[in-house]
């Protein structure tokens, strides 16, 4: 009575087109699964942070294989299902089978799903040095050609694959295909209501986003930022020294180093002339970001460097 119960809901999810799985939850399926194995073996890698460098670099694939076989042993060969299908309702059944009853996948299957997705990684990542030391004229280098072309007509296929996953919604990896294996919801899904309150929420935050799109651009940033400075300026800054005329004159006003061909714009502040040229051309109202001037006409400007004059 247990076992029956434990498929009920699986036979209501199988053939149904109200459970079938949407192919934007079986690709989204994909990627947290593909994220769960980054985030494993960033975990793993930290463990031998302190040791020397590149110690793991020879058996590289090797380890990624041996953690992806561990997270198929707790996934797919116990529950038949990913860790990316479990977060998202989802559950493989044996399409082999034909029924409304559900079927999980065989031993054989899990087996050859391993092999098909595990290995083909590890050979793809181990392949070009298995293949180096050899000679060019060796079996062994006629042999990673043969591989080379499967590789590539694999490729092929599971483009095909993809396409036809597009249009008919099952089967969107090539394993899937071969293997016989669908996705199916584990659980009757039943309709999405949407709070009239988060509607309205979602609807606000997405008009004020398109108000600060719009409105942002408008803004001259610069010319505010330089009427700010200005405001907030020491008064000794504004009055025309000498001390002060040399202060200006030791740092590019945009980039605050020291100005690689100096020049002024009409105020007493000093530009590099790759600055001030490039942001006027970006912008034909451009301030300066300290005074708030109208950049007028750019000239040239003398330094002094202790007791020597230079001529820009």
């Amino acid at each position: 009575m247990a076992g029956a119960g434990g498929d009920k809901p699986f036979a209501k999810a199988g053939p149904s087109p109200l459970s079938r799985v949407l192919r934007i939850s079986q690709l989204d399926a994909f990627e947290l699964d593909g994220a769960l194995e980054q985030l494993v073996w960033s975990q793993f890698t930290q463990c031998f942070q302190h040791f020397k460098p590149g110690l793991l670099t020879p058996v590289e694939p090797e380890l990624k294989a041996l953690l992806q076989l561990l997270l198929w042993r707790f996934t797919i060969y116990s529950n038949s299902a990913t860790v990316g299908q479990s977060l998202l309702n989802i559950r493989y059944k044996n399409a082999l089978i034909p029924g409304q009853k559900y079927r999980p996948m065989s031993r054989p299957q899990k087996f050859w799903f391993a092999l098909l997705t595990v290995g083909e990684k590890w050979l793809r990542e181990r392949s070009h040095s298995l293949f180096l030391n050899h000679p060019a004229e060796s079996n062994a280098r006629k042999a990673r050609k043969v591989l080379s072309i499967l590789m590539g007509l694999t490729k092929v296929a599971s483009l095909v694959n993809f396409l036809l996953f597009l249009q008919r919604g099952t089967y969107p990896t090539l394993t899937e295909r071969l293997l016989g294996v669908q996705p199916i919801f584990s659980r009757p899904q039943g309709p999405r209501d949407i709070n009239f309150q988060f509607l309205n929420r979602e609807l606000l935050w997405h008009g004020f986003a398109e108000f600060l799109i719009f409105l942002l651009p408008l803004i001259n940033v610069w010319k505010l930022k330089a009427s700010v400075a200005a405001l907030f300026s020491p008064l000794k800054e504004l009055r025309g020294t000498e001390g002060s005329e040399e202060t200006l004159c030791t740092e590019c006003t945009i980039c605050g180093e020291w100005p690689t061909m100096p020049h002024s714009a009409g105020c007493k502040h000093v530009f590099c002339y790759y600055c001030l040229k490039s942001h006027t051309i970006a912008d034909i109202c451009f301030t300066c970001p300290k005074c708030g001037v109208e950049t007028g006409m750019i000239e040239p400007v003398r330094l002094h460097v202790g007791t020597e004059l230079h001529q820009s």
